[in-house]
């Protein structure tokens, strides 16, 4: 089960209230105040880590709470201070606050973290009111509420190229080819319903990572169909491989194809517009698959427009050695 945007509720814990004692020795005529302080209340501390690629834990549970602190105890001894409550959430989770709906993290790389909600403060035991004109201080305090907060997490893949198009394009089976990623192949359209990740090996010391985004459709900006809840899983990648099939399976034109994606990821965000873009024609096996790539090309002004087929293998270590250079120079550029 993939799972990447949940609702949740964290609640950290409440500091330990102070404690009132005094000192009852036997050789020891003026007792004094030994009253300890509270422990703190634990903190939840929201964690990225590799490995972890789906939020589907939290949405079984949406609330957590962190634990209490312990009241101090007498002879001076302090409570016990409440462990920190870590959720670990795939690297490119973002935190968002529920009521206010700002941004409060981009937990992007392995080991990134927050504190979401910090535990209460520990009370003061009567120890610590002690002084010259007050040899027996009767006052403590409580200890602290701890904070809550109900958070969104948001989930962004964390990949380098995003495979893009229509659906039934040819994007999970172009993403089996080029790395070891194996993911769900149908021949009836949205069999994707998950980002899928894959390392591609361009040449011996270059790799990336490639993101198969399920197929997008007109209206996905405005939530039509899958692609409303993947579009932001490409906002990361760094380019573009929009797939166009010559053949769609319900007769729509290949060009116009192309056309309405373009105008959906515009509509969602001018910056992934802009983002560079490497034009395939796939299914090159296909009979009206050269005539196409023409067309497109014509239509586009573009020389550099690959044909692939992903089935024989044809162009696809082009395709590869291209993405692995113009993903180079975007790198230069961006940093």
């Amino acid at each position: 089960m993939f799972v990447d945007r949940v609702e949740i509720e964290i609640i950290a814990g409440k500091g330990g209230d102070g404690c009132m004692a005094f000192r009852r020795e036997k050789h020891v005529p003026h007792g004094g105040p030994c009253g300890g302080d509270g422990g703190s209340g634990a903190s939840v501390v929201i964690r990225a880590k590799s490995g972890v690629n789906s939020l589907v834990s939290f949405a079984h549970q949406r609330h957590w709470r962190a634990d209490h602190g312990s009241p101090g105890l007498g002879s001076d001894c302090h409570g016990r201070s409440g462990k920190d409550l870590v959720l670990n959430v795939p690297p490119g989770t973002v935190l968002i606050d529920k009521e206010s709906g700002m941004e409060l993290r981009d937990l992007v790389n392995d080991g990134d973290e927050i504190v979401a909600a910090r535990g209460g403060r520990g009370g003061w035991g009567n120890t610590h009111f002690k002084a010259s004109t007050n040899q027996a201080p009767r006052e403590t305090t409580s200890g602290g509420l701890g904070e809550s907060r109900r958070l969104i997490l948001e989930l962004k893949s964390i990949a380098d190229v995003g495979l893009i198009g229509m659906p039934n394009a040819g994007k999970s089976t172009m993403l089996s080819r080029l790395s070891r990623a194996r993911p769900e192949i149908a021949d009836y359209p949205f069999t994707t319903k998950f980002p899928n990740l894959g390392l591609v090996q361009s040449d011996m010391d270059r790799t990336f990572v490639l993101a198969d985004i399920p197929g997008l459709i007109e209206g996905a900006a405005e939530g039509h169909g899958l692609g409303h809840d993947f579009l932001r899983h490409i906002m990361r990648a760094g380019i573009l491989v929009h797939l166009v099939e010559p053949s769609p399976m319900d007769q729509t034109d290949p060009i116009g194809n192309y056309k309405t994606i373009r105008n959906e990821l515009a509509h969602y965000s001018q910056e992934l517009a802009e983002r560079p873009e490497i034009v395939v024609v796939t299914k090159a096996e296909l009979p009206d698959a050269a005539d196409i790539h023409a067309a497109l090309s014509k239509e586009l002004g573009r020389n550099d427009i690959h044909l692939v087929s992903a089935v024989t293998g044809s162009g696809l270590r082009q395709l590869v050695l291209r993405i692995a250079d113009l993903l180079a120079e975007y790198r230069s550029a961006t940093k």
